[in-house]
């Protein structure tokens, strides 16, 4: 069946799917986002408080880093209070991993550069294996093992595919299926070639991410080009979006990239001017305030902000809620596409916040109606 608008289609890549905890990756599973915490994991309050603002954000899954036989200790309270699976992040000390997943992680994540020898990594198989865990290779271009380094010089595709598919192999001889790959750089060019390569090789679950991109700007433009590209492509499965900030903001970067590709939608989407001279009112300090005030939308909707009527009309009729700025203070409203009132400058954005959220009650209601509906057929 052909689809109407097939620039817009994404044929995503076949991988079989995993389990990490209860959330399914790979295969027809939708693409989940991910998010480590960084208060001490031996402080098990304040990672819990971290961990549930990443939840309200939309997190599917949160990585713990477990460097200490003191964090792995407090890892099983961690994980009785999340209600996201948490994945153990494992480098150097294999015990840590035993230990974290006696702990309850519902993946570990180990690092085939520094965990160190096979025989280490059967003991986490074994481990892993014993309490269900799943285990994500990391294979980073900062971390790669030595013999490959020489072998190729520096960090290249080659080199990081290499690693990945020698790692893969232990946990493939073992019978040990259950497992995601990454192979992350922060050079993003590096980071999707490999990527590309490693999608042609192999049929696991892809996890992606651009590894150490930057702040929250930089981050987030080298992590939108990263990642989105290679989602585009149809590869990648789950996404962690690197940015020296809040985990809750590399969440809701994720969910804006998912968005933005049509691939999975979470709670507002906001479309929105620039801003110029024929601005009616203050477009971009508006759009700072709705999407402050709007965090707490779940309902996948969308919401149009325009300064001006040379484009504000044409975007509010491909939006759910939309504004377009007029003279004297006074702008029009759109709902579903058509123009419905009018509303002045001090009323717009408590009047604005109050039609989303109208909105999101009017979607959900006609969802948990259509629920019903087809329960009782």
């Amino acid at each position: 069946m052909s689809s109407v608008r097939p620039w817009r289609d994404i044929v995503r890549r076949k991988s079989r799917q995993i389990m990490v905890g209860s959330v399914p990756v790979g295969g027809d599973a939708p693409v989940t986002v991910q998010t480590m915490t960084n208060t001490p994991t031996e402080d098990a309050r304040a990672t819990i408080d971290q961990i549930r603002r990443c939840e309200e954000a939309g997190v599917d899954i949160i990585r713990v880093s477990c460097p200490t036989a003191e964090a792995t200790a407090s890892l099983r309270e961690i994980v009785r209070a999340a209600n996201v699976p948490i994945v153990a992040d494992i480098h150097f000390h294999y015990k840590r991993a035993l230990e974290a997943a006696d702990a309850g992680a519902a993946c570990l994540r180990i690092n085939p550069g520094n965990i160190g020898s096979e025989d280490r990594v059967k003991e986490v198989i074994s481990a892993a294996r014993a309490n269900g865990c799943a285990i994500r290779i990391g294979v980073n271009a900062g971390s790669l093992e030595k013999d490959l380094l020489e072998k190729y010089g520096e960090p290249c595709p080659e080199a990081l595919v290499e690693s990945a598919l020698d790692h893969i192999r232990i946990l493939e001889d073992h019978g040990f299926r259950d497992y995601k790959v990454a192979v992350k750089a922060s050079d993003v060019f590096l980071a999707v070639a490999a990527y590309h390569a490693l999608a042609d090789a192999v049929d696991c679950p892809l996890h992606l991410g651009i590894t150490e991109a930057g702040g929250l700007i930089g981050g987030t433009v080298k992590s939108s080009i990263g990642i989105g590209s290679l989602l585009w492509a149809g590869i990648g499965d789950t996404i962690r979006v690197s940015l020296s900030a809040e985990p809750e903001e590399e969440v809701r970067v994720g969910y804006e990239i998912l968005k933005a590709l049509g691939i999975r939608n979470r709670g507002v989407r906001v479309v929105s001017c620039p801003s110029c001279a024929r601005q009616g009112f203050d477009v971009i300090r508006t759009v700072q305030t709705l999407e402050e005030r709007l965090q707490h939308i779940r309902t996948p909707m969308s919401l149009s902000v325009l300064g001006c009527v040379v484009n504000g009309p044409g975007e509010a009729r491909e939006t759910d809620i939309g504004i377009t700025g007029g003279g004297q203070g006074k702008h029009m409203v759109y709902l579903s596409g058509v123009t419905d009132h009018h509303v002045r400058d001090e009323d717009m954005v408590d009047h604005i916040v109050r039609l989303v959220e109208a909105k999101a009650a009017e979607i959900e209601a006609a969802a948990a109606a259509e629920q019903t509906l087809d329960a009782a057929e």
